[in-house]
């Protein structure tokens, strides 16, 4: 990586990306890039929950799943982590034939179809339904990140800091639902807590889907084949260009020449 020729994206070259897939969202001062905002929210509380939920998954299943010891709970854990690499996997590939946004939605609403049971279920059914949710949560963060920066064009890279500064969430909603299950004395009633920051955080997936302001970018974005496509074309275009400003630059000093040559005459 560190000798790769790896050119720098400018503000400008993304500037230039917003300009000609007409997302026209950089117009605006970066205080009112408001999506942007939203997806930093929603990156702070699905990380905050994510985390919450590996951190205290062995409580929850020592305690909900009778004459289970810390050890044993470590494993189901680690297939727990399985489950969310695999749907990483499973995500990834269907966002080849679907949307992104349309699968974020999707894994963003099953997260919360399935961590709400595991609030009341015990034993091997409130595990799986852990398990259920780590496997949706594998694209959610990335995703965010993706959908977030799309068309802000001069503002991307101050953007994308805010989006990546999500990851705070991860050291403020764990205590809370630690918090939360020593006053109830139950791991499992606490999982009210990542619910409820799930369900924050679905709202810019359903804004993204369902919100012309939200969607429009992402869509006119995602469809854009700027410096990815027809690269010896856009070459081609860019010489004939220059040829065309040199013939013109010529054409002047031409003109120029002869019009001093008349006048000395």
């Amino acid at each position: 990586m560190c000798s790769s020729p790896i050119p720098e994206v400018t503000d400008a070259d993304m500037a230039f990306q917003a300009e000609e897939t007409h997302a026209n969202t950089a117009i605006q001062p970066f205080r009112k890039q408001y999506r942007l905002f939203h997806a930093a929210f929603a990156q702070f509380c699905y990380t905050g929950a994510q985390v919450a939920i590996a951190g205290y998954f062995i409580n929850y299943v020592t305690e909900t799943r009778p004459g289970t010891l810390s050890d044993t709970a470590s494993k189901f854990l680690a297939g727990a982590q399985g489950a969310f690499t695999a749907g990483r996997f499973a995500g990834s590939a269907l966002m080849k034939f679907v949307r992104p946004r349309y699968v974020y939605l999707v894994y963003m609403t099953c997260i919360i179809v399935f961590i709400a049971p595991a609030i009341t279920q015990r034993g091997n059914i409130g595990m799986s339904m852990l398990y259920l949710t780590l496997f949706f949560e594998s694209i959610i963060f990335p995703t965010t990140v993706a959908l977030g920066m799309r068309g802000l064009g001069k503002y991307s890279k101050r953007g994308s800091g805010f989006i990546i500064a999500g990851v705070s969430g991860g050291a403020c909603v764990p205590p809370l639902l630690g918090a939360a299950a020593d006053l109830n004395d139950s791991t499992a009633l606490a999982m009210v807590v990542p619910l409820c920051f799930f369900l924050a955080a679905w709202s810019y997936a359903f804004c993204v889907n369902f919100v012309p302001a939200y969607r429009g970018p992402v869509d006119s974005l995602g469809n854009a084949k700027i410096g990815i496509q027809n690269t010896a074309s856009d070459e081609e275009r860019v010489s004939d260009l220059e040829a065309e400003k040199g013939g013109a630059h010529m054409s002047e000093h031409i003109s120029s020449t002869q019009n001093k040559e008349v006048r000395s005459l």
